[in-house]
């Protein structure tokens, strides 16, 4: 089900539907209105934190880079140039994680009901790509350079790769917070602490090839460098791929969430629950709880918003309450119905 459908069930299904539904809604925003004022401030001074991460770690890699590819260039080191290229891919995925992060906390519109959260997913997708792209283009190079080896100046190479390892380890540390809770903040902590083991391998491979005198050391590392990144890759490529598909976010356990729904006092079923993440930080449900010969009141539906959110870290719950009197069924009721 998309985001908007349980919008489109029709009200005369289910006697009530209209009631109902909006007083979830009211109450999942009249409940979260006590604590609106410090969860503002502190959503704000957190955005404002993470704007900060993503300011540093953009310049600390955007210089390392031009000086990175300069000395590449020069050595003719083809380990440094690979290890500059992945680093400026990550600087590029830095830019656009954080733009996702500012397009995030626009405020909806009657075109975008949801605002733009959906872009820090879409951040996360184009990152995961951007990185697989380099990474071919990396190995492409590696492979030709085996029929060809060149030499490589091998001292400029350990000295510039040693520094990537400082620069790299200290802009990870600066995404080492909130790497649990937000991908697009895991995606750059992994990439960071990844680039600064990379550049640790580029000098090991430059001191191995002053002791061997082995020209093709340099292509190898930069293949093992492809195989790193690629497998590094990986994840976050299907976990943004499952966010974009609306699947359920791997934080989530579904059947937790639906065995709490069910066991809820005076429920006798749940239909058409669907889970779905808004933003890599915000996840959304819907459901249609069958509550034969109950009232609802809006405490009830504030009691269950709120423990779907401190339980399960499930925001934005909006929820159907049918009699289930048997005189129209639910056309969403049975599974494979969307």
């Amino acid at each position: 089900m998309a985001p908007g459908d349980v919008h489109a069930h029709d009200p005369g299904d289910h006697p009530g539907h209209a009631h109902h539904d909006h007083s979830s809604h009211a109450h999942n925003h009249s409940q979260a209105r006590g604590h609106g004022h410090a969860h503002g401030h502190h959503g704000h001074a957190h955005a404002i934190a993470t704007g900060h991460r993503f300011a540093a770690g953009v310049a600390l890699n955007l210089g390392f880079v031009a000086v990175e590819a300069a000395w590449g260039f020069l050595a003719n080191s083809l380990a440094l140039l690979a290890d500059a290229g992945h680093n400026l891919s990550d600087v590029l995925g830095l830019l656009l994680a954080w733009a996702a992060t500012v397009l995030a906390r626009r405020r909806p519109s009657q075109r975008r009901t949801y605002g733009l959260r959906k872009s820090t997913v879409m951040a996360s997708l184009a990152n995961a790509v951007l990185l697989l792209v380099v990474s071919g283009a990396i190995a492409w190079e590696a492979v030709r350079r085996f029929g060809a080896p060149e030499p490589v100046a091998t001292t400029e190479v350990i000295v510039v790769a040693a520094i990537g390892v400082v620069i790299n380890g200290v802009t990870a540390l600066l995404f080492l917070h909130g790497r649990h809770n937000d991908l697009n903040i895991r995606g750059a902590f992994l990439h960071m602490a990844a680039d600064a083991g990379l550049s640790l391998g580029v000098v090991i491979s430059a001191l191995a090839m002053i002791a061997t005198g082995w020209l093709w050391l340099d292509p190898a590392t930069s293949l093992v460098i492809v195989v790193i990144i690629a497998a590094s890759t990986w994840g976050l490529l299907r976990d943004s791929l499952d966010l974009a598909l609306d699947a359920v976010p791997a934080n989530i356990d579904l059947p937790a969430v639906s065995h709490y729904l069910r066991e809820l006092p005076g429920v006798a079923a749940v239909h058409d629950l669907h889970i779905w993440a808004m933003s890599t930080t915000e996840t959304a449900l819907t459901a249609h709880l069958v509550r034969p010969g109950s009232g609802t009141d809006d405490g009830w539906l504030a009691d269950i918003a709120e423990t779907l959110r401190n339980r399960f870290t499930i925001n934005h719950v909006t929820l159907q309450i049918e009699n289930g009197d048997g005189l129209k069924a639910c056309r969403l009721e049975p599974e494979d119905v969307v």
